[in-house]
């Protein structure tokens, strides 16, 4: 696994697969300076546990940046060229959907194209971690359809952007998708 700049990686996988720790190790056998990107905001005393343990496990040296919203004006700001780890879109989408509560997919969807356009126009090492939603039980409930509809909607659009992407189960990444591969790009 190896990825160059203006590659888009990603790692998808159900909750506790370990995509997130299995995207830290591919950023980090790039052996350069990496971005980290970080989604998930610290609402109770359990995220915050989450967030400290998931800050813990990183290098000490990789930059941080908090976007929980806006994650396309904060790879602008990046230098040309950087690695950039977005851990994780699935919480993107959570808080653009919380944010949008009333229309949330044309938000969601163009925070997923700008982050994608950004990327190519900054030739970023963009590796972006998400959960699998469509493997699991229809929600029971309207706003959770809405989400795990989104959430396909964006996984579908950044894999069919990726050069490669790695579906995580049981900790061991799966490669669904080759950086060496000349795949069409379908974003239907």
């Amino acid at each position: 696994m190896s990825a160059s700049p203006g590659q888009i990686v990603l790692f998808t996988g159900g909750a506790r697969s370990g995509k997130s720790r299995r995207a830290e190790q591919f950023a980090a056998r790039l052996a350069r300076p990496v971005t980290y990107i970080a989604t998930a905001e610290a609402g109770d005393d359990e995220m915050r546990q989450r967030i400290a343990a998931h800050r813990a496990q990183r290098p000490a040296v990789w930059a941080t940046v908090e976007a929980p919203l806006a994650v396309a004006p904060a790879m602008r700001a990046l230098p040309l060229g950087s690695v950039v780890l977005l851990d994780c879109l699935s919480l993107l989408t959570t808080n653009l959907l919380l944010a949008h509560e009333n229309d949330p997919e044309p938000a969601v969807m163009l925070e997923v194209a700008a982050l994608l356009a950004v990327a190519r126009e900054r030739n970023l090492t963009l590796i972006v971690v998400t959960n699998e939603v469509g493997q699991g039980v229809v929600p029971a409930y309207p706003l959770g359809r809405v989400y795990r509809d989104l959430l396909g909607w964006a996984n579908q659009r950044v894999a069919a952007e990726a050069e490669a992407v790695y579906l995580v189960v049981v900790g061991i990444p799966v490669e669904l998708k080759a950086l060496e591969a000349a795949w069409a790009k379908d974003t239907r």
